[in-house]
């Protein structure tokens, strides 16, 4: 690697993998990153996970896309450069970058580390955004080789953890963590979790560990042994005739469906979050109705976790050995894993192994 403290002053080159439109297929793509700040910190990317929004991204579900896109925003690596005012890290440390990489810092939301949702608009995404505080220039995520972060919002990771096993949590990991402390989930609970997929996972380990009892919603039994083995009381793959009535329900799942159908199924004064995020050409709806006919219940959506949280959540992760299953797989078998994703083939996360690069 070149000299690191020519960094500070030149861009840093980087490589990793891009799609160029919202139906290609992912080629080998080099970049540059921004120079190290003051209070940046220089990563080699070692892993990074495959979340199902990266689908929607590079497939313009959301919003158009920016495109050449570099996707990934679970993100585990290596420190291997710093910038002079630098006092969270030092090299080689390992350190996690998740969903965001910058905002204003000054606003009530991000005072309150609630970043995320800044008040300026200033969120600066990881990737498929413009980044306000660098010349506009559009930014590019882990499906990559190396990072630059601003050091308040990278996540400290311990040397001792499994680092393969990271990079789900900067996603996965918090999107379900923050919904399950906000509804303050606690032993004896009865909890659902529906879609069983990575984020679905998550949610029930947290779920099990805190000693609820934890039914699942599955389309399918494909994955009912998996789900029976990490606690799962119950497994449905129905949603015809079930008795039990929850305290809250988490839904994961990322394709249409009938958040009504999930409803009926809260007690009274029971919660329901929603986490996951279709395509907006089929983005279920609430009924007004319904809402009315089913009236005690609540139901709110969850966005991520501000820095704070998402370095709670890992801390947490990682002292009680609660990780996500995962496949590694070779930079150059993207394009497989989103086409298994897409069609109900994958069990649960993948993970690119970085150093497979070409």
């Amino acid at each position: 690697m070149e000299n690191i403290k020519s960094f500070t002053t030149q861009r840093i080159p980087a490589k990793g993998y891009a799609v160029s439109s919202k139906t290609g297929r992912f080629e080998p793509f080099s970049f540059n990153r921004h120079p190290i700040g003051d209070q940046d910190i220089f990563i080699e990317i070692l892993y990074a996970g495959v979340c199902h929004s990266d689908i929607h991204s590079v497939r313009s579900e959301w919003q158009e896309g920016i495109y050449p896109m570099v996707p990934g925003h679970e993100i585990a690596g290596r420190v291997v450069g710093v910038g002079k005012n630098v006092s969270k890290f030092k090299v080689g440390d390992y350190a996690g970058v998740g969903c965001m990489v910058n905002s204003c810092g000054e606003c009530e939301a991000c005072k309150k580390s609630q970043e995320q949702f800044c008040e300026r608009g200033q969120c600066v995404l990881t990737y498929n955004c413009i980044d306000c505080f660098h010349d506009n220039e559009p930014t590019y995520g882990g499906y990559s080789n190396n990072i630059v972060v601003s050091e308040k919002f990278a996540i400290k990771v311990p040397q001792s953890a499994p680092i393969e096993k990271i990079a789900p949590l900067l996603c996965a990991g918090i999107t379900t963590y923050s919904p399950i402390k906000f509804s303050k989930i606690k032993k004896g609970d009865r909890i659902g979790v529906a879609g069983f997929g990575g984020l679905g996972s998550m949610a029930v380990k947290y779920g099990v560990h805190l000693g609820a009892e934890v039914s699942v919603f599955a389309r399918n039994d494909k994955k009912k042994k998996e789900a029976l083995d990490m606690g799962v009381k119950n497994f449905y793959s129905s949603l015809e005739n079930i008795k039990e009535r929850f305290d809250f329900i988490i839904s994961t799942i990322p394709t249409h469906y009938n958040i009504d159908d999930y409803l009926k199924l809260l007690k009274y004064g029971g919660e329901m979050a929603i986490v996951g995020l279709p395509p907006t050409d089929v983005n279920p709806l609430i009924s007004a109705s319904e809402l009315v006919w089913t009236a005690g219940r609540k139901v709110y959506g969850s966005l991520i976790g501000g820095i704070q949280e998402t370095q709670e959540m890992l801390d947490f992760s990682i002292k009680h050995g609660i990780y996500p299953e995962i496949e590694i797989i070779r930079a150059d078998e993207i394009d497989k894993a989103y086409e298994n994703l897409t069609t109900g083939k994958a069990k649960f996360r993948y993970v690119i192994d970085m150093s497979t690069l070409y």
